[in-house]
């Protein structure tokens, strides 16, 4: 296993290969395609370490961010999408949205 984040995020190596994506729409998709159970060992994971990761990754310029603080910075990214999912929803579908579908013709990089 090639170490893709910080030293200082280590406990979290567990949950790159599976989290750390550069699209909202693959992180989306990793929503639907994962249990409860599988999100919520994730956010129980990060959650308390959100805002250190914050810190850390603010510590760069977002154009010459470090490839370990790009995937801290995804993984963040996709805690934010499970976060709605485990505090909102209590499941990884929207809520009462039935089949609708958003596909983002573009987002924001990094």
């Amino acid at each position: 296993m090639t170490d893709r984040l910080p030293g200082a995020f280590a406990e979290l190596e567990p949950y790159a290969d599976r989290w750390c994506l550069p699209t909202e729409a693959q992180r989306y998709r990793r929503r639907l395609d994962s249990s409860m159970a599988e999100l919520l060992a994730f956010y129980d994971a990060f959650f308390p370490r959100a805002e250190e990761a914050i810190e850390y990754c603010d510590k760069f310029s977002l154009d010459e961010l470090p490839e370990d603080a790009l995937n801290l910075l995804y993984l963040l990214y996709s805690l934010i999408t499970v976060a709605m999912a485990v505090e909102i929803f209590r499941q990884p579908k929207v809520v009462d949205a039935a089949n609708a579908v958003l596909d983002r013709v573009g987002e924001p990089i990094p």
